[in-house]
């Protein structure tokens, strides 16, 4: 039974909540909230320390749902930001998260980075992850493997 009569949003929604209980998983977290909360903070610090193209190509390997999520507010012109440092990144994690007791902004952010390496092609994480500043990207997961399920990605 389709839950909304098409195919396309059918899928999108199963995929994105695969993402979502990974990034529960990751976390040991069992909230679907709290883990859209990681991944969408993470998407937008990601996001906006990429030039646009890089972003672009980067999110046309989400799910429609994820590549809504992550171009939400975005406003090309003002990137990419001028912030270099891990902790920057770190500090626009964590704004996402003031209100949540035990939120560690190192540990979300790896668990989602982890998460796109699992859906994304190994080739297209690659490229983002050069693309960011040498401190950012020893951020991501230094391994980078083949996604478990090609049928997963966007």
């Amino acid at each position: 039974m389709s839950a909304t009569g098409l195919d396309v949003f059918d899928r999108t929604l199963k995929i994105t909540n695969i993402w979502l209980d990974d990034i529960m998983r990751e976390m040991g977290w069992s909230s679907r909230q709290r883990a859209y909360h990681a991944l969408r903070a993470v998407l937008h610090t990601l996001r906006d320390r990429l030039a646009v193209t890089d972003a672009v190509h980067l999110a046309a390997q989400f799910p429609i749902l994820v590549r809504g999520v992550f171009f939400d507010g975005w406003r090309p012109e003002c990137v990419p930001v001028d912030e270099r440092s891990r902790d920057e990144f770190l500090m626009h994690v964590t704004d996402a998260f003031l209100f949540v007791m035990n939120a560690d902004c190192h540990q979300i952010t790896a668990a989602v980075l982890r998460v796109l390496t699992k859906h994304v092609s190994p080739g297209e994480v690659e490229k983002a992850r050069r693309a960011l500043p040498e401190a950012v990207r020893e951020l991501w997961p230094a391994s980078i493997a083949a996604p478990d399920d090609v049928g997963q990605r966007g």
